[in-house]
């Protein structure tokens, strides 16, 4: 993604007219029909209670937009991982249970976020009975396991939702034939060779550069409990992928117990508070903000494909205020800004790739490390894997630190991090970035990300200049699942091959 070179847009900018009325489309959802009129009164009760809570939702304007929804199967989400296995579900039955039990956790999980956002009154009405929230939740997970059983039994139903099950691009392709993408991506494709030029200049030249700024080291606060060790940590994996899928179905526990392992060390060149490191919350007028008394830094973890294997990876995110304002006329300021460091692990649980972006799917750089090599860029890939470090292989117990520059938050420096140094660093505490998705607001909660998966308030300028490229509001925060990573091409930070297609494991 660009830098400072986005000029490259406004030479063309002038010449594309917003085709608005096209903005206002909306998703039709079809309501479950899974043969209603011979289904039993309980699981037709419970298709009642997915249609009234969906236009509650909707109507209320909390609908969590992490996972996508699929038309005519209330009780079903679905992320991309979740799409790749798809064919690999169809060849056997208990796969496909597996599969689609997981769909119901995706929902499960959205569920959760919409009933803890909906307003008291809006749950009265549809928990009638009493019971308030854990009522009205226990009852959906209730009806979400029922119409599963009900739709597995029948070979239409299976089909149906095999045939849809496929999430939306990230990209609007009407903005790009308004455009005239196949135009406009020449500027925009000699903006980003310049850019990556540049950025290869800093990462060579950081070492040996002076920062005009203290730099800030956030490393992960001490924990009661001992880290694992290379063979702890390949053994757990080992048993937790012993499922048809072959996914790694791990507890919380061991979930914290791998991001604890692992967690980065932040080094922020500070020159204000918008370089420090806090957790986000609600003001009282509903605008988001970093409180920097507290240093957090978000966590959680995906999944992704490499040929017939499922690695893991850890993601962890440190939010920061805002981008500030360099000049009257700056195009990328506003508030909120952050960054995003992902580990891709080995089966075995060594580092393979770490890769980065910020929470606008902006500035996507990968880093390899000694186990892995780089593919080569297909005919026509656009955008592929800029990659302006490779480090050295290496083990859990070994931490990575990521340096970040004061007021752009530009990535500047990935490395090893000496073992001897985490005593001179600040501690920060790891909370799961499921937790902005239900942030305490007024006499409840609301979730950071609107409907669309956006941040609002968070809008950039350059979204005027760069709506050419396909990306809604360019430059804005947005939710897990919604960062496309890539002006030309098309390329998702959650892809389920995104690792894959780009790099090939060298050493065992």
């Amino acid at each position: 993604m660009l830098r400072d070179t986005r000029w490259a847009a406004l030479a063309v900018a002038g010449t594309l007219v917003t085709l608005l009325a096209l903005a206002g489309c909306v998703t039709v959802v079809e309501p479950w029909q899974g043969g209603a009129a011979v289904a039993s009164p309980a699981v037709q009760d419970c298709a009642v209670h997915f249609s009234a809570l969906d236009e509650a939702v909707d109507r209320a304007g909390v609908r969590d937009a992490e996972a996508a929804r699929i038309s005519g199967f209330p009780y079903a989400r679905l992320d991309r991982f979740s799409a790749s296995l798809l064919e690999r579900a169809r060849n056997e039955d208990r796969a496909h249970v597996q599969w689609l039990t997981r769909l119901q956790a995706l929902d499960a999980a959205a569920r959760r976020v919409e009933i803890s956002n909906l307003a008291d009154a809006d749950v009265n009405t549809l928990q009638r009975n009493g019971g308030g929230r854990a009522a009205l939740l226990e009852q959906t997970l209730r009806c979400g396991a029922l119409l599963r059983e009900h739709d597995q039994s029948s070979p239409d139903r299976v089909e149906k939702i095999r045939a849809r099950a496929q999430v939306p691009d990230a990209y609007l392709t009407w903005q790009r034939m308004a455009g005239l993408y196949g135009v406009t991506q020449v500027p925009f494709s000699r903006g980003i060779a310049k850019w990556h030029a540049e950025a290869m200049r800093d990462f060579q030249l950081r070492d040996n550069r002076k920062t005009a700024h203290p730099v800030t080291r956030h490393a992960l606060a001490d924990g009661p409990e001992p880290l694992p060790n290379r063979a702890q940590v390949a053994a757990l994996l080992r048993r937790a992928a012993d499922n048809p899928l072959g996914l790694p179905d791990l507890s919380e526990a061991e979930k914290n117990l791998l991001l604890r392992a692992y967690a980065p060390v932040f080094e922020v060149e500070t020159g204000g508070d918008y370089d420090r490191v806090g957790r986000l919350q609600w003001t009282r007028d509903g605008t988001p903000q970093v409180d920097v008394t507290r240093p957090v830094v978000y966590q959680r973890v995906a999944l992704t494909r490499f040929g017939e294997a499922t690695l893991l990876q850890l993601v962890y995110t440190a939010w920061f205020s805002e981008r500030p304002s360099d000049h009257p006329f700056d195009l990328l300021a506003g508030k909120l800004d952050g960054v995003v460091i992902r580990i891709t692990l080995s089966a075995d649980g060594d580092p393979l790739v770490y890769d980065t972006i910020h929470p606008c799917g902006c500035y996507h750089m990968f880093f390899p490390t000694g186990r892995v090599e780089a593919v080569a860029a297909p005919d026509g890939a656009g955008e592929w894997a800029f990659a302006p470090v490779t480090l050295p292989a290496h083990v859990v117990g070994q931490r990575v630190a990521v340096t970040i520059a004061t007021r752009s938050h530009y990535v500047v420096q990935v490395r090893l991090d000496p073992a001897d140094s985490a005593s001179a660093s600040h501690g920060y505490a790891l909370v799961p970035e499921d937790d902005l998705r239900t942030l305490p607001f007024a006499a409840g909660t609301r979730s950071l990300y609107a409907p669309d998966g956006l941040v609002a308030g968070t809008e950039r300028g350059e979204r005027f200049f760069f709506w050419p490229m396909g990306i809604p509001s360019a430059g804005a925060m947005r939710q897990w699942g919604h960062h496309a990573t890539a002006f030309v091409g098309r390329r998702h930070f959650d892809d389920a091959d995104i690792i894959e297609r780009r790099f090939r494991i060298v050493t065992p």
